[in-house]
């Protein structure tokens, strides 16, 4: 018996060890990809940026340079793809601008990691910022986070500057590896087609299509009209998970699920989304558009509503005549059947072996 227990041990090891030295080799052959991907994005964008400037000169908002560029974006779109919008072309343009030398570009950094960089208008704090998330190797997200947290200023005015720099990997812990395929720039630069699927986990994939299904099936007037739905504001692309058109009151209502806890930045997203599509997108006669937050938290359910910023007390009652409740989408939200769902999705693997086997 023991010596059973043995064999299967060592089996399982060797299953285990074969497993790592597979997946080591993917995630180095997908780095290899990514950096391979990124560096000539960055390199052609650069490139297109010079090419942009010289033929636009100092001012690409005047009349030559505006016309020349809705002539660039609309040959480069018909062959290309969407990646060359007008405002993308102007992104290049000024990217070419603040960082003339190609030779000073570094080749860790991302076309994601450059339009963060874009933002800041200082040049000492740009510099600043694309040194440091070179050497300390920040993902997109962390970079993100260390501008909206003023690394740069709390680093200066720290007496000790270690904790200030190792925070972010608490706050904002960097992925394994990145899944360069989830990059939007990366998918239009390729001229990839997205899945919408491709931006959701297992498990938020269950759930916004368990909360598809159950809005259309409510009966109130519900019409899908996107997943994952797209729009680029100040630079930047945001997501939103699901948006409807509800018939009934003549507006969108756009929902964004939430898996961990609830913070009130997710708030303040929703809500410029509501303002987004409030400006933009509102066609005449609609209503302003509503937005639902759901926070599928793993000790309760969180229901938050935005109403657009002017909304009357009238005119919150007329929506929540047609909107499931609180309690309706709290019941829908089952979030232990799902994470059992995910699990039976993604089982962990047990080698095991009969006696008439070994």
């Amino acid at each position: 018996m023991d010596e059973l227990m043995d064999q299967q041990e060592q089996l399982a090891n060797s299953a285990e060890e074969t497993y790592s030295a597979i997946r080591g080799c993917i995630i180095t052959a997908q780095n290899k990809v990514s950096s391979a991907v990124n560096t000539a994005m960055v390199l052609a964008y650069h490139e297109i940026g010079e090419q942009v400037y010289k033929a636009c000169g100092e001012n690409d908002r005047a009349e030559y340079g505006k016309q020349l560029l809705q002539y660039l974006s609309e040959r480069l779109t018909s062959e290309f793809g969407k990646g060359f919008s007008i405002r993308n072309l102007q992104m290049m343009r000024k990217f070419y601008v603040l960082f003339p030398n190609v030779n000073t570009l570094c080749s860790e950094l991302s076309w994601s990691h450059y339009r963060l960089l874009m933002r800041i208008s200082n040049q000492v704090e740009r510099q600043f910022y694309m040194e440091e998330c070179s050497k300390s190797a920040w993902s997109v997200r962390q970079l993100e986070r260390q501008i909206h947290t003023m690394f740069y200023q709390r680093l200066l005015a720290s007496q000790d500057k270690a904790p200030v720099s190792a925070e972010i990997q608490t706050t904002e812990p960097k992925p394994e590896y990145e899944k360069v395929i989830k990059d939007p720039y990366v998918m239009e630069f390729l001229q990839i087609r997205p899945d919408t699927h491709v931006y959701e986990s297992s498990l938020e994939q269950a759930l916004i299509d368990h909360l598809q299904q159950f809005l259309l099936e409510l009966g109130r007037g519900f019409s899908f009209v996107a997943r994952q739905k797209r729009f680029t504001l100040d630079g930047q692309d945001f997501f939103i998970d699901l948006v409807f058109y509800n018939y009934i009151l003549k507006c969108f209502v756009l929902i964004d699920l939430k898996t961990g806890k609830l913070t009130h930045q997710d708030i303040g997203q929703m809500q410029m989304y509501v303002n987004y599509y409030t400006r933009e997108l509102m066609n005449e006669g609609d209503t302003p558009p509503i937005g639902i937050v759901l926070c599928a938290d793993k000790n309760d359910a969180v229901i938050k509503y935005t109403l657009p910023e002017d909304n009357n007390q009238i005119f919150a009652s007329k929506y929540f005549t047609y909107l499931p409740t609180e309690e309706e989408l709290k019941r829908e939200l089952q979030l232990d059947e799902f994470r059992k769902l995910e699990d039976q999705m993604n089982p962990t693997v047990k080698v095991s072996c009969e006696p008439s086997d070994c």
